[in-house]
């Protein structure tokens, strides 16, 4: 249901904002709306304008402090309900001749450039029942052991263990586009990543789309605004998690949020309650997060609270209470160090040699 809503909800807001225009309604401007002369600017185009002008502008600063309270409760959410470009991303998939799609390359979103290696898990592996067996199994420890493909994803992607990996990663390229589009602005003295938006360029095109049925008001616009959503659609295929500096400036202020993250129920998960193997969560996250296992994924700044997680979750375990109660949850894995070198390293208690017990 999830997933129909995060169609319909920004079809509708494009639709309305359309309704509005053709109305004559004031409803902001082309690339921003609003309600009368007061216009919703994103935070990308109010800093950048503000860079522009090399002074404050009061709006554009009541809009960045609007944008931060949002991110600060909600984290991402607006890349995962709001956001047209994911809509755009799904006509992508119609295009595309056999294979199946996962969630993940349904939406357009690819897994965030920080993501661990995919942690998805098959039922019944080494002995451990399936996901589907284990309703019928009696509950065993709240302890949850690896899965044996995590567990190989610790034994060969990295032998110093997550905790090292972060250290050495590359720059996210989303945080360097952000530097670079903020840069732009002040040199050239003009917000120059709003004439390439996806976001704004959705509603201009919606604009100019009843200005030409409407009124028969033919620019070159109504070709050069849906070619360039295209091309930033289309070719451009990791835009949000790559590309996008507006998720770049979501996910670092969203390093600070505490609320509406994924939270499970070990009653009700399969590898706590009935020590069964899933990963369905991990499968289901389209920017790579791993609920069971926050340590093998993702970072939950990252987390667009699409709920592709709790719907794919055949317990029912996962939510997204307001503040998350601390449970004991899946054994994390506690980093050590290493020899005399002082370099540090994780490494887990785990046997990945040999495989797990079965449930007697």
């Amino acid at each position: 249901m999830s997933q129909k809503l995060r169609i319909i909800i920004p079809l509708a807001l494009l639709g309305a904002a359309g309704v509005a225009y053709a109305a004559h309604v004031s409803a902001g401007t082309l690339s921003a709306f609003g309600w009368e002369s007061i216009s919703l600017i994103c935070p990308i185009g109010a800093l950048g304008t503000m860079l522009a002008s090399k002074m404050l502008v009061p709006r554009a600063v009541i809009s960045i402090v609007l944008a931060v309270a949002a991110i600060l409760l909600l984290g991402r959410a607006f890349c995962g309900w709001l956001c047209p470009v994911p809509v755009w991303s799904k006509l992508r998939g119609i295009f595309k001749k056999g294979g199946t799609s996962t969630a993940g390359a349904a939406s357009g979103i690819s897994s965030a450039p920080d993501a661990a290696p995919g942690i998805s898990s098959v039922g019944g592996d080494l002995g451990r029942p399936s996901a589907t067996e284990a309703t019928s199994a009696a509950p065993a420890t709240k302890a949850t052991p690896l899965s044996a493909a995590e567990k190989r994803a610790l034994k060969t992607s990295c032998a110093g263990g997550c905790s090292s990996c972060a250290d050495r990663k590359p720059a996210d390229s989303r945080h360097i586009i952000l530097g670079g589009t903020l840069l732009s602005a002040a040199i050239f003295g003009f917000p120059v990543f709003c004439l390439v938006c996806p976001v704004g360029l959705s509603f201009a095109m919606v604009f100019l789309l009843i200005a030409l049925f409407g009124g028969g008001d033919v620019t070159w616009s109504v070709l050069i605004i849906p070619a360039l959503i295209a091309v930033e659609v289309i070719f451009f295929r990791k835009w949000c998690s790559h590309l996008c500096p507006i998720s770049s400036f979501m996910s670092l202020i969203g390093r600070a949020n505490r609320t509406f993250q994924p939270a499970i129920d070990d009653a009700k998960c399969l590898e706590t309650a009935h020590n069964a193997t899933c990963g369905r969560c991990a499968e289901a996250c389209e920017v790579g997060i791993n609920p069971r296992h926050p340590e093998l994924g993702t970072t939950f700044n990252e987390c667009t609270r699409c709920h592709a997680c709790a719907d794919a979750c055949p317990g029912h375990a996962i939510s997204f209470p307001l503040i998350a109660r601390k449970t004991a949850g899946a054994p994390a894995l506690e980093p050590t160090t290493a020899g005399a070198s002082g370099t540090s390293a994780i490494e887990p208690e785990l046997d990945l040699d040999e495989p797990s017990e079965t449930l007697s």
